[in-house]
């Protein structure tokens, strides 16, 4: 494994792990974590694939994060890294990555055959964080980010209680969810900003498909939904027994996923 290094317009060094060999597929990871979220996937698609992981610059280890933060400022990151690529390039994009990620075509459609997003979490009708989004802002402000990421877990992700008390009654969850608390509410705020309303992508013309868990909470599959209502040359496919996790509960089931769509793409 390799680390490619590419510039941003605000001189920002935009990193990215580069694995394996073969067409390339560019990935942005979700929030909540950092690239080595998507360690099993990229295992189980480097014998096939070139696999380029950005870092995304909030979640880099001691990042600082000039708020408010933008998406149009990660989708300039994402379009950077891809220009190091030789084409054709896949963009695979998870939850907020995947938000990110389709503003990144829509900055620059050329650059990307083909999207494979898993659950952005988009605001098509309604916001994402809203008002739950002010709450965790406001915990967090005062020096509490498990608290702050216990919101966003139950509230704006949407996750059961019970399910979300459980994770955080065990220390070292609540360490790590507590150690990209700044990062994930930065995050939210940056989505919620782009606004209610997906009309803008009706002229993405590449093929898309939209990645699903049946077990995802209803407002993913719905704001998907509205997603594949707008994109031209879209499709959905939902991952039985999954939910937003798919990554780490079962890599080889998302990468299987994602190796169909390249297929289509790079025709192989």
């Amino acid at each position: 494994m390799t680390e490619l290094l590419a510039s941003s317009d605000d001189a920002w060094p935009i990193t990215a792990l580069d694995e394996g060999s073969g067409p390339n597929v560019l990935v942005v990871h979700p929030g909540g974590g950092d690239v080595t979220t998507w360690d099993g996937v990229a295992r189980h698609l480097s014998d096939d694939f070139r696999v380029v992981r950005i870092r995304r610059r909030i979640y880099v280890p001691e990042a600082h994060i000039e708020l408010p933060h933008s998406m149009t400022i990660e989708a300039a990151d994402i379009v950077a890294v891809a220009e190091l690529l030789e084409p054709p390039v896949l963009l695979v994009g998870h939850s907020s990555g995947a938000v990110a990620a389709l503003e990144a075509a829509l900055l620059d459609p050329s650059a990307f055959a083909g999207l494979f997003l898993y659950e952005p979490p988009m605001p098509t009708k309604e916001l994402l964080a809203g008002m739950a989004g002010a709450r965790a802002r406001a915990v967090f402000d005062r020096g509490d980010p498990a608290e702050a990421m216990r919101i966003h877990m139950r509230d704006i992700v949407r996750m059961p209680a019970n399910l979300v008390d459980a994770m955080f009654a065990d220390q070292q969850v609540r360490a790590a969810f507590s150690a990209y608390a700044a990062a994930q509410i930065a995050d939210n705020e940056a989505i919620d900003a782009l606004g209610a309303g997906v009309d803008r992508f009706a002229t993405l013309e590449i093929p898309t498909t939209l990645i699903a868990g049946d077990l995802s909470p209803a407002h993913l599959r719905e704001r998907l939904a509205d997603l594949a209502a707008v994109l031209p040359d879209a499709r959905i496919v939902t991952l039985p027994g999954q939910g937003h996790f798919a990554h780490l509960n079962a890599p080889d089931t998302l990468a299987d996923s994602i190796r169909d769509m390249a297929g289509q793409i790079f025709h192989l």
